[in-house]
């Protein structure tokens, strides 16, 4: 049972993770993927994937988090992940991470989906901005912070639980759009 109600776009489905989808996120999780994200390690287990499931429902009923399932609408396939969450220590802040399987590269899903699911975190969250940590040599997700409007910020320092490290990277942000009148 959904915490969130979907979003729909032309040919995906954004939802709230449920269980039943820890099987598919640990198939598409593997180490092209997980190195361009912060805590997201291989090998990625189904009850890695339920543990975060878990979690993330969690802050999704305090209000802390949208997490999106990305799911084909004609076939209900699981391509990818979006979340949105509140950074710890700055809850008028988020941060946005997102990630394709590898099988659905090159299909312009992110571009539809991203958007999407940007709008309905201004709408659910209540939060003035959202952040988003990119390697700098990842020009798949440099096309996604731009499409979204989002601002460089300078670069930066990530924790990346998954690799027990700090990371370069390149911060960018995007304001409310009604912030001004906020």
């Amino acid at each position: 049972m959904s915490i969130l109600p979907a979003v729909e776009t032309p040919r995906l489905r954004l939802r709230c993770p449920e269980p039943r989808d820890a099987e598919a996120l640990a198939t598409l999780m593997n180490e092209t993927i997980s190195r361009r994200l912060a805590s997201w390690p291989v090998p990625y287990t189904p009850l890695m994937a339920l543990d975060r499931i878990a979690g993330i429902r969690m802050a999704a009923e305090a209000g802390r988090s949208l997490p999106l399932v990305m799911e084909r609408r004609e076939d209900g396939a699981v391509t990818g992940w979006i979340s949105i969450s509140c950074a710890p220590g700055n809850p008028r802040t988020a941060l946005i991470t997102y990630w394709l399987g590898e099988p659905f590269h090159g299909q312009g899903l992110m571009r539809e989906a991203a958007p999407a699911a940007l709008a309905e975190a201004f709408r659910v969250l209540d939060i003035d901005r959202v952040r988003a940590a990119v390697q700098v040599d990842n020009g798949a997700s440099l096309a996604v912070v731009e499409l979204l409007g989002m601002r460089p910020m300078g670069t930066g320092r990530i924790w990346c639980p998954s690799r027990g490290q700090e990371e370069s990277c390149l911060w960018f942000e995007v304001a409310r759009p009604d912030a001004a009148g906020r």
